[in-house]
């Protein structure tokens, strides 16, 4: 635990604390309500411990300050950025889709942009899909509204039905043209909601651009995380009461957490890193700044000269993902990592043993 004089003066008469969820470590900083800024740093995954480490720590500081979480502690707000979502889709430990698609269209994502991933390798890997299964919906709208085939609601209900019965509970939906024409999209979801599903991605609300590919992508992404968010999100909101809770998101932003999605979460932990070096960095007079942060797990670089560089598309583990996000060039080994040798391959094993990156 350290501790050290707030310079500036303090306006809070409660607790504020801001969180950065890694998967090795947690860190939490404090503003107390005298004005000083405390910190505390915990595990992220201990064994044994069913508590998250968020809460951890939080309740740490609030204890040797005379205060306990249990009780009104006067917090006035919990800002926090996670890796919870981005370690998910590393590993496809999300929510199991159903991916929903027009008629023709199954094999669209798996197929993609027919781009190679290693463009010299002779064995050629391809990313895992990361949704479960696919349903074509007999429907069309064109390009210019016109319904080329109506949407057959009745045959769409025994779809989602069976879908249910094996145990769906998040689905995607992606129609051709419905960036422009989603009545299609919203007719399907209000029908997965009535019949139980606990979440859908709509294409046209995920990324309502044109761009099949990547709009339906994003879906995919969102439906897989978001339910892993919720129940995440949950268990902390469960924990804090009534305290403001927000989360920092791919591009930079914070957001409410009742609103926090799966398709803004993947880059949550590191876009709050950019933010605070700029932040510093420019206090101190810099305005052209190489981050460098350095984790438990993996390593982040970033670049700024004056204003903040974002990328309309991201692609993570093989997966494209369709929001703005900070430029972000990440390496998959960190301070925990462990190398190795292994029958002439050399392995970096991500902290814990998880091997994240095989290099020849």
């Amino acid at each position: 635990m350290t501790a050290e004089k707030n310079t500036a003066n303090s306006n809070s008469s409660g607790y504020m604390f801001g969180v950065d969820r890694g998967g090795t470590f947690t860190d939490i900083v404090a503003w107390l309500p005298d004005g000083q800024l405390v910190s505390t740093k915990v595990l992220s995954n201990q064994e044994g411990v069913h508590q998250d480490a968020a809460i951890i720590g939080i309740r740490r500081i609030l204890q040797e300050n005379g205060a306990d979480l249990t009780e009104d502690a006067p917090i006035e707000a919990v800002r926090m950025g996670t890796t919870v979502g981005t370690n998910a889709l590393l590993e496809h430990t999300g929510e199991a889709v159903a991916l929903l698609v027009t008629t023709g269209c199954r094999d669209v994502l798996h197929i993609g942009y027919q781009n190679r991933p290693r463009l010299f390798d002779l064995n050629i890997v391809l990313p895992n899909d990361l949704y479960d299964t696919v349903i074509e919906v007999d429907e069309r709208i064109g390009v210019d509204g016109e319904v080329i085939q109506p949407l057959n609601l009745d045959a769409v209900r025994t779809q989602l039905k069976e879908l249910r019965s094996k145990g769906y509970r998040s689905c995607a939906v992606a129609f051709m043209h419905s960036y422009r024409y989603p009545d299609h999209e919203k007719a399907v979801a209000a029908m997965a909601y009535e019949l139980g599903f606990d979440h859908v991605a709509m294409s046209h609300d995920c990324s309502g651009l044109i761009k099949y590919v990547a709009r339906a992508d994003t879906a995919v992404v969102d439906a897989n995380l978001t339910p892993l968010l919720r129940n995440y999100v949950g268990g902390l909101q469960q924990s804090l009461g009534d305290v403001p809770l927000k989360f920092m998101q791919s591009n930079g932003g914070l957001i409410d957490a009742n609103d926090f999605r799966g398709k803004d979460c993947v880059l949550s932990g590191p876009a709050g890193g950019i933010v605070d070096a700029v932040d510093i960095c420019r206090s101190a007079g810099f305005n052209r700044i190489i981050g460098f942060d350095m984790g438990g797990t993996s390593t982040d670089v970033t670049h700024y000269a004056g204003e903040f560089e974002r990328n309309p598309e991201t692609e993570i583990a093989g997966v494209r993902i369709r929001v703005p996000a900070m430029a972000i060039h990440t390496v998959a080994a960190g301070g925990g990592s462990i190398l190795s040798e292994n029958g002439g391959a050399k392995v970096v094993h991500g902290s814990g043993g998880i091997s994240l990156l095989r290099a020849a």
